[in-house]
């Protein structure tokens, strides 16, 4: 959290953040034109920004694009906002989350773009654990509900197998196939949303799980949500980085979250 709260205290790191939230995805180049500063001053703000998990980057061809990851800023609020205002600031939250995601709806540059139409989001978190745990907790469908709106996962784990996530008695969530299995470092899924009509139109989207293990008691986990249409209901990603902050508290605390829809449908399903 040190390494998070210094990067957001330059105006300039905060500034290419801001780049990223409004189109995510972009090229050093496309980056340096939105600041004021040289290339090589830009890169170390990206540098610093990437070192706190706050930046992300994938490859795509000779092109390094860079990405908004949300996950830490969502642990900072799980420390600190929630644990002093929770009441006030959940309202607050949804406020400003419903005006964001109306805003993106009315906007379609919005949201997590690249050239090709693709909305692409990226998550980035590491945890305090094994390649085998963090397997275990994502493929577990009883671990999993503890971190994931109450949502259990169910499937044999096996390349081109099917698997379906639901909060049992209650609510389908999503369904689809397993196409690559590599456990414990890779999983890619298709998947279908459920939960409403309007998620359902976005059709079949892809979902990829890399596992890395870091030194010698620690993971990189990085979520890639891709192959979304370009105006892709924010309902599909935006509930990744709450479930990945749930997940690392999980392995690293042996507990639960209590934030606004970390266990949203825990009461209901307890009720069925």
């Amino acid at each position: 959290m040190d390494e998070v709260f210094r990067a957001l205290a330059d105006p300039t790191r905060r500034r290419l953040l801001d780049e990223l939230f409004e189109r995510d995805g972009q090229t050093l180049g496309a980056l340096e034109q939105g600041v004021p500063m040289t290339r090589f001053g830009v890169m170390k703000h990206l540098r610093v920004l990437e070192e706190a998990g706050l930046v992300t980057t994938q490859r795509r061809g000779r092109e390094k694009l860079h990405f908004l990851n949300p996950v830490p800023i969502r642990l900072v609020h799980d420390r600190w906002v929630s644990k002093y205002a929770e009441p006030w600031a959940a309202t607050l939250t949804g406020l400003k989350q419903s005006i964001e995601e109306e805003t993106m709806r009315k906007m379609p540059e919005a949201g997590f773009r690249l050239a090709d139409a693709d909305t692409v989001a990226v998550f980035e978190i590491f945890i305090k654990t094994t390649p085998e745990h963090l397997w275990e907790a994502i493929t577990d469908p009883k671990q999993r509900a503890q971190y994931s709106f109450g949502v259990e996962t169910h499937s044999d784990w096996a390349s081109g197998s099917s698997y379906e996530a639901s909060v049992p008695g209650v609510i389908d969530i999503a369904s689809g196939e397993n196409l690559e299995v590599e456990p414990p470092r890779r999983l890619v899924q298709s998947f279908n949303a459920l939960w409403s009509d309007d998620v359902k139109a976005a059709g079949t989207s892809r979902v990829t799980w890399e596992i890395e293990p870091v030194g010698d008691d620690a993971c990189r986990l990085t979520v890639v949500h891709d192959q979304l249409p370009e105006d892709a209901n924010p309902e599909l990603y935006g509930g990744w980085p709450m479930i990945l902050s749930g997940l690392k508290t999980l392995l690293e605390t042996g507990e639960t979250l209590t934030t606004p829809g970390s266990l949203r449908y825990s009461g209901a399903s307890q009720a069925a």
